[in-house]
């Protein structure tokens, strides 16, 4: 099972399988117990909502990261959608692929398992296509009566039409200017839903929809990122519905950086993340 070392205490990852849903821990603390005085992260990897898992740098040295710095946290690995183009592809890794709301679902069902585990309560986040997924889950939970005290989203898109970026110092260079150019983001939307008709489901993409009530966000942004134009709108959002939101744009930075934990940004981003956690700010409005 993957595991790292600090200062001579290893920190591992623990599988469980909750309601069926692959969970993996990451415990600061001794033993198996878990939920120490601060929230629990429970937090989704990206991949544009048909590639990743657990074992990736996006979600376990993610992870390992947190918990050196005192945080518990939790990964999912919540069901894939089909690859673009490909529908015959029903499977990733031994698990069945399936498109909206099956991700959302498998959230939904391990950030109940992991609220009833964590007494300060639970932040959900994610980067990328997991950062909508995450405010997906923090909108559906907060429906049904179980709110998640906060929420963490790194340089995520949460618009089912993406936005396009004000001038070229925003814009993703080299390939992802092709590939994460607003036309493929919308495919990749429209694979992940799996009709046009569905692309407006409040749940499966929170950008632009009604916002109020939900929790204190942090919200990790690069410069250089055709995904930002989403992130820094969907930022204003929730500050416009009341949101407690503290807002950062890392400057000169690319998209999905946190799956190098060799960069400045990955630590600096790591950081912030656990300063947020500690600070109270989770769980109380401004």
């Amino acid at each position: 099972m993957p595991c790292g070392t600090l200062a001579g205490m290893e920190i591992r990852g623990r599988d469980e399988l909750v309601d069926g849903v692959p969970v993996r821990w990451y415990d600061p603390g001794v033993g198996d117990e878990v939920g120490g005085p601060g929230p629990t992260l429970l937090w989704l990897h990206g991949g544009g909502f048909f590639r990743g898992g657990l074992d990736q740098p996006e979600a376990h040295d993610v992870a390992i990261a947190l918990a050196r710095r005192g945080v518990t946290v939790a990964t999912v690995d919540y069901r894939l959608a089909p690859p673009p183009g490909m529908p015959w592809v029903r499977t990733a890794a031994g698990r069945p692929r399936g498109r909206y709301p099956a991700a959302l679902d498998d959230v939904l069902a391990a950030l109940h398992a992991v609220g009833e585990r964590s007494p300060g309560g639970v932040v959900v986040g994610g980067a990328s296509a997991g950062a909508c997924i995450a405010a997906g889950a923090v909108l559906r939970a907060s429906d049904e009566g179980r709110p998640p005290v906060g929420s963490v989203l790194a340089y995520g898109f949460f618009h089912a039409l993406h936005p396009r970026a004000r001038d070229a110092s925003q814009r993703s260079p080299g390939r992802r200017r092709l590939t994460h150019a607003p036309r493929g983001m919308d495919a990749a939307n429209r694979n992940y839903v799996g009709s046009r008709s569905s692309l407006g489901e409040r749940h499966a993409f929170p950008g632009g929809h009604d916002l109020r009530g939900f929790p204190p966000t942090l919200v990790v942004n690069a410069e250089r990122d055709n995904m930002r134009a989403s992130g820094d709108l969907f930022a204003a959002e929730l500050a416009a519905a009341g949101t407690a939101v503290e807002h950062h744009v890392l400057p000169g930075t690319r998209h999905a950086f946190l799956d190098r934990p060799s960069l400045d940004e990955f630590a600096e981003t790591i950081g912030l993340t656990a300063t947020w956690l500690r600070s109270g700010r989770p769980g109380r409005q401004s």
